[in-house]
């Protein structure tokens, strides 16, 4: 007869810790990171394509602007929708259905003929990116169950994530140098069809056991919210106020309200509020947010700035910002055992500190950056948000139970496409303001040189090129110096937001512990 004893605290603890991961888990985790890269250098592939497209499509500013955001706005007002379809019907199902979409609309967009045909295949990525993103950061949250590994993994999918915001440009650059403009849109070709033979085979499917019914009204009443207050952002940096504008912000505000109350009185809602009382929670996904805006935000000025303000080659331009690249992956990586010993808020804010340094040199170096200046304040904004978004999206996704982190991964990934639509919609927005309000054209164009010219910089280089002789480098001067105004202007802001950031982490991350 075997004798009963009682287990020792050393081997309760073993028994109530969760398995670690396998190989397996991995390299699951491997297949995984290639829709996080694909939907991440969609959102900055363009920055270097965008000098491009507009001398070949002649697009106004208002659908350069567009150009850039449909994709991330379509995403954002999607993600949370397609992170509850996934706890619903299955998230590895999901990840394979936004996957086969998201090749097909590629090749659309990479041989569209006009801007406007363009912005909608840019939806229709955003379409199917939204199926993408909830799915890969809710699956990690199944497949690791030991919180030092689930921290490590979702360090290496933050890490991608930036890495691919940034590489985007880079990947544009070198295919802009071979290649034509449509090409940085079939990247996403190859690289998918991996995932669509080793996901069925590597990553276990995973949902929600008891998900709540799809609720097309709040689905609906998301992109209310988001579409009329980027429009108005847009509108009022091309034709200046107007009351359009008002009545567009008060409609993305209203449906806003009916969003959050329709939330909160539904038993199973598709984005549970109630969250947000959580002060950890709602900190990190603001700084998620503000994190993506400073990135894409700097990504859309300094890739002009490399190309048309100093005239480098796409390539020459794409390896300037490598440095920058190599130390935000590191940077994640790296903050993982730092935060087991030092207070989150103190790591986030030290992070946010370090993305207003790279917003500080651009500003005080002012129309005299040079292409070492940009890559090192590059470098010094990417080690701060390497770190920042590590910390964030481990504490938004550890802060759920296991069974709603589609939903969880929905908001983080919310924030981070809103936080590109907002980098582009606002300081891209600012920006064009600066600069045609500075640009003065030189006599003697033709009407339509002169729309073109004071639109965008890429206009006034392509309209410089073709009058050539003392006007057209007149022409160029002033557009160069024009831009670049609204860059210190731009970063100005960028500082200014860093700062209230900081602000935020201290006070919205300070119960957060350093160990989980």
């Amino acid at each position: 007869m075997a004798l009963l004893t009682t287990p020792t605290p050393a081997q309760r603890s073993d028994a109530a810790r969760p398995p670690r991961a396998s190989l397996r888990n991995w390299l699951a985790l491997a297949v995984l990171m290639l829709p996080v890269l694909i939907s991440s250098v969609d959102n900055t592939v363009l920055s270097f394509a965008l000098p491009v497209i507009s001398e070949s499509l002649r697009p106004s500013a208002a659908a350069q602007l567009w150009i850039i955001d449909a994709y991330p706005l379509v995403l954002a007002g999607l993600l949370v929708a397609m992170g509850n379809l996934g706890d619903r019907w299955g998230r590895r199902r999901l990840l394979l259905i936004g996957a086969t979409g998201f090749a097909l609309v590629s090749i659309v967009a990479a041989f569209a003929p006009t801007a406007e045909l363009l912005i909608l295949a840019r939806a229709g990525l955003g379409f199917f990116g939204a199926m993408l993103m909830p799915s890969t950061l809710s699956l990690l949250r199944s497949i690791f169950l030991d919180r030092q590994q689930r921290r490590l993994a979702i360090a290496i999918w933050a890490s991608g994530f930036a890495a691919g915001s940034a590489l985007g440009p880079i990947v544009g650059g070198i295919l802009l140098e071979h290649y034509w403009w449509g090409s940085v849109f079939l990247i996403a070709v190859p690289v998918l069809i991996p995932l669509l033979v080793f996901a069925p085979l590597l990553v276990p499917e995973s949902r929600d056991p008891h998900p709540g019914r799809i609720d097309v009204v709040s689905i609906g009443l998301t992109m209310i919210t988001l579409v009329p207050f980027v429009f108005a952002i847009k509108e009022f940096a091309t034709h200046g106020f107007e009351w359009l504008q008002v009545l567009l912000v008060l409609t993305g505000a209203a449906a806003g309200t009916l969003f959050v109350r329709r939330q909160l009185s539904r038993e199973n809602p598709m984005l549970d509020m109630r969250l947000f009382r959580r002060g950890v929670f709602t900190g990190a996904v603001l700084i998620n947010l503000v994190s993506v805006f400073s990135l894409v935000g700097f990504l859309f000025f300094v890739s002009q700035h490399l190309q048309l303000v100093l005239g480098m080659r796409p390539l020459d331009a794409a390896l300037a910002l490598v440095p920058g690249l190599i130390v935000m992956v590191v940077a994640g990586l790296v903050v993982v055992p730092i935060v087991r010993i030092v207070r989150p808020s103190v790591v986030v804010a030290t992070g946010l500190a370090l993305a207003g340094t790279g917003y500080a040199i651009i500003m005080v170096t002012g129309q005299h950056a040079s292409e070492a200046t940009l890559a090192i304040a590059f470098a010094v904004l990417g080690l701060g948000i390497g770190a920042a978004e590590t910390i964030s999206n481990d504490l938004i996704i550890s802060s759920v139970p296991a069974d709603k982190a589609g939903a969880a991964s929905g908001v983080s990934e919310t924030s981070y496409e809103l936080g590109a639509v907002l980098g582009t919609a606002v300081l891209g927005s600012i920006l064009t303001a600066a600069y045609r309000g500075g640009v003065s054209l030189p006599a003697g164009l033709s009407s339509q040189d002169a729309d073109t010219a004071r639109e965008t910089l890429g206009g006034a280089v392509s309209v410089a090129e073709s009058v050539g002789g003392p006007a057209g480098a007149s022409l160029l001067e002033s557009a160069r110096a024009s831009f670049d105004s609204g860059v210190v202007l731009t970063s100005g802001i960028g500082v200014g937001l860093m700062a209230l950031a900081i602000v935020l982490a201290l006070v919205s991350l300070r119960r957060a512990r350093s160990e989980g």
